[in-house]
């Protein structure tokens, strides 16, 4: 269910500060890496962050106009991949995706303030965040890796609990939020660690976003005759159209049968529409989950 904690963006700026905050729902807790990027995404306008338990729990609330405006959903890792399970939300909600973000991913080691690392004897943090660092504590073997629910909720829990000898690893922002102190500043292995963030939200796009649009996301099955994906490809091959990603993931209740999600770039809105008007009749079950601007690397 929704958490009932939320946190709006203060600003130095009068315009920003007048502007009514969008409301934006992310998975985590105040301080996780959702949360920077649904503010790196917004950064002209005010944002009150709604923290959703799970992605299912974000996408229903986003669903209610009346709860929230947009949410932002981590949907794939450049070490861990794409979130499946995501890709089936999307596909089974009633939201659009109408914009991308990709947020650099920065881990640190935080604790109460005084402590050192000789003090640690247990690190918490979400399995993925302890599975890129790993490399960082071997030299380390007195420290416990922990896995919890949410970087930002361990960082909470130190707080909370004024826990010493136990340390977090999460966002620089976790740390400001709950008055800990990086003792490790980037101890991610590797430093090219991306995770590429959707923005979910009612409406389609606007006539006047049209000519901003370059990039689709789509679903869609095949049937099982011989070459009949590679039919679809080479359609938007002809039509110039970039594949930027194509992720199959298994039909519940349908042995060894796909659904695939595709991202296809274009030079504008209205080829990206000739594209896939021209490969309606030779796709099954296709939909276009959303058209969108390229989002941009922070």
């Amino acid at each position: 269910m929704l958490k009932s904690e939320s946190t709006v963006e203060t600003s130095d700026s009068p315009e920003k500060e007048n502007k009514v905050a969008i409301r934006a729902v992310i998975q985590g807790y105040p301080g996780a890496f959702h949360e920077m990027a649904a503010r790196y995404y917004h950064k002209d306008s005010a944002v009150e962050i709604i923290p959703a338990n799970s992605f299912s729990d974000l996408i229903k609330v986003v669903e209610d106009p009346e709860l929230a405006d947009v949410g932002m959903m981590a949907i794939e890792n450049t070490l861990a991949g794409g979130i499946l399970p995501n890709y089936k939300l999307i596909n089974q909600s009633g939201l659009h995706i109408t914009g991308e973000i990709y947020l650099r991913i920065v881990q640190n080691l935080m604790a109460l303030p005084g402590q050192k690392i000789s003090d640690l004897k247990e690190v918490r943090s979400h399995h993925m965040a302890i599975a890129q660092c790993r490399r960082f504590f071997r030299q380390y073997p007195h420290i416990q890796l922990v896995e919890s629910l949410d970087t930002a909720l361990s960082a909470r829990e130190i707080r909370d609990g004024n826990l010493k000898g136990i340390g977090a690893i999460a966002s620089e922002l976790a740390a400001d939020l709950y008055d800990l102190e990086i003792i490790a500043k980037g101890i991610e292995t590797n430093k090219k660690n991306y995770t590429r963030f959707l923005v979910l939200e009612h409406r389609y796009f606007s006539g006047n976003d049209a000519n901003k649009v370059d990039k689709a996301s789509i679903s869609f099955t095949t049937s099982h005759e011989a070459g009949s994906l590679n039919k679809v490809l080479s359609v938007l091959a002809a039509y110039n159209i970039n594949l930027s990603k194509i992720q199959s993931v298994p039909i519940e209740g349908r042995h060894w049968e796909y659904m695939f999600f595709v991202d296809v770039i274009a030079e504008s809105s209205l080829r990206l529409d000739q594209a896939l008007n021209a490969i309606r009749p030779i796709c099954n079950n296709l939909k276009v989950l959303g058209m969108y601007k390229r989002g941009r690397h922070v």
